[in-house]
């Protein structure tokens, strides 16, 4: 790989979430934050803190929000260069409210720039050189373009970069029964596809990771997350890395559990990229998933050993 291709390229909507400082219903709160959110940006945000080069594309609207998210994640140090500006567009936001221990998502994201991409954006995609692209099952559910654009990607990319899709299965956006037919096609095109138990028992009424593995027999990997419980890699069937491999989800202290899949999925997708072997990848993704339980943000700083111990050898072993 030459030094202009990314190690791995994001797409998909990111909004501006408004927080609370402090954990809080959003009517007797006295102070707000406002950060990017997104699962896709949060994948591409913690692999630029992991040490990775990471680029980001998306459509934000040409008002301060899209301003906030593009300049968040630069400093970072996301490629934001090929993000497209929307003008009459607006950026989607969402709230945090948090009662009784509970945080509560409120959505103002209809008709925002990110909804108006579709196939059109695929050559802009294709110009990225990029050894990973990662989409999700949210992006699909924004528009019907938006689907397109997913369904262009999946046939051009897989020649150029690994394909690695997140189920992301969203209720509010989309019934499981209209989601489960389009989110199993998309899975089933992509080379790794990351899924939640939980999500899979809702789409498409899998009990354990191995029925997801059945329900997804194509992509060459498939990494099954299952909570509190620990987290199943199936590797393909036609090579000599056939099997599973299952890493326990390590003791956390658990603020909140949103956006831990993003920090997931990066974590392991670190791994592979550092060529570590199934194990060592896992317990990456559960290590990085730890830093965002332990607090309301999606995006935090990691600490300077969050990779202590993970050294690849020969063959990619830990």
């Amino acid at each position: 790989m030459t030094a202009n291709v990314m190690d791995l390229l994001a797409v998909g909507e990111t909004m501006v979430v408004v927080t609370p400082t402090t954990p809080a219903p959003l009517s007797t709160a006295a102070a707000y934050v406002l950060r990017p959110g997104g699962a896709e940006s949060n994948v591409a945000i913690h692999l630029a803190r992991l040490g990775h080069r990471v680029a980001w594309f998306s459509a934000v609207g040409d008002d301060p929000f899209g301003a906030i998210i593009v300049d968040h994640m630069a400093r970072i140090g996301v490629d934001t260069s090929h993000v497209v500006t929307v003008p009459g567009a607006s950026t989607g936001i969402y709230f945090k409210h948090v009662a009784d221990g509970l945080s509560r998502m409120f959505y103002y994201r209809a008709g925002s720039a990110a909804s108006t991409l579709g196939p059109w954006a695929a050559p802009r995609i294709a110009a990225v050189p990029a050894r990973v692209i990662h989409l999700t099952g949210i992006t699909p559910a924004l528009s019907d373009s938006c689907a397109d654009l997913i369904r262009e990607l999946m046939a051009t990319r897989t020649r150029q970069s690994l394909v690695s899709f997140d189920v992301n299965f969203r209720p509010a956006l989309w019934p499981a029964g209209d989601a489960a037919p389009v989110l199993r096609e998309l899975a089933s095109r992509a080379d790794v596809v990351f899924a939640g138990l939980d999500e899979a028992r809702d789409l498409w009424g899998a009990t354990e990771p191995a029925d997801v593995r059945r329900i997804l027999p194509r992509p060459r990997t498939v990494v099954v997350k299952d909570a509190v419980n620990g987290a199943t890699e199936f590797g393909p069937a036609d090579s000599e890395a056939e099997g599973n491999w299952y890493e326990p989800t390590p003791a956390a202290t658990v603020v909140e559990a949103i956006g831990a899949g993003d920090a997931f999925a990066a974590g392991w997708l670190s791994g592979m990229l550092r060529g570590f072997g199934p194990p060592a990848r896992l317990a990456l993704g559960h290590r990085v998933a730890a830093q965002v339980l332990g607090t309301t943000a999606d995006d935090v700083d990691f600490p300077d050993d969050l990779l202590a111990g993970l050294v690849a050898g020969p063959g990619g072993e830990p």
